[in-house]
């Protein structure tokens, strides 16, 4: 394989994957050698860089395909946000209760106060004092229907969905 088949088949790795890739990585993946990967890679930054296009290759922790920082603005408006799985959980458990009480919440998912954390910051939930004042009230925003493109009341598609394995094992 010549220099530019193995940076074309190096920048379909970085393309498809979602996370950074180490170069010993990737040479697994292709069955070729690491110093020729890391020789590859360090061509596919410079041509990156050099087009001066709204891609880059950034290499902090592995290497990664992503838009550049000047563009993020655009990419906020047209992409939904990335949750991870276990936010993508702790979030399941408050739509699925709502309104849920923070104190409970973290009792079901013991990470959930970093995980109320983003999901706020998102828009996705949000949350009040209770009466006491001694905890919070968390439920979903209007945002979370639109992100998850959902109409009506949470609870009824929970019935439809005559609760299933999935929703059981949260």
């Amino acid at each position: 394989m010549d220099e530019e088949q193995l940076k074309s088949k190096i920048e379909a790795v970085l393309f498809i994957t979602s996370k950074a890739m180490q170069p010993a990585e990737i040479a697994e993946i292709l069955s070729v050698e690491e110093d020729k990967v890391e020789q590859a890679l360090l061509d596919l930054m410079f041509d990156y860089s050099s087009r001066n296009g709204a891609l880059e290759i950034d290499d902090e922790d592995g290497y990664i395909i992503q838009v550049r920082a000047e563009h993020m603005d655009i990419v906020e408006k047209l992409c939904p946000v990335e949750l991870s799985p276990a936010v993508l959980k702790t979030l399941t458990v408050i739509a699925l209760k709502e309104p849920i009480r923070q104190s409970y919440l973290k009792e079901i998912r013991p990470a959930a106060y970093e995980h109320i954390s983003q999901l706020i910051e998102h828009g996705l939930i949000s949350r009040s004092k209770d009466k006491n004042g001694r905890s919070f009230n968390i439920r979903t925003t209007k945002k979370f229907q639109e992100y998850f493109k959902l109409k009506g009341d949470i609870k009824a598609l929970v019935k439809r969905l005559d609760a299933t394995d999935d929703l059981k094992n949260l």
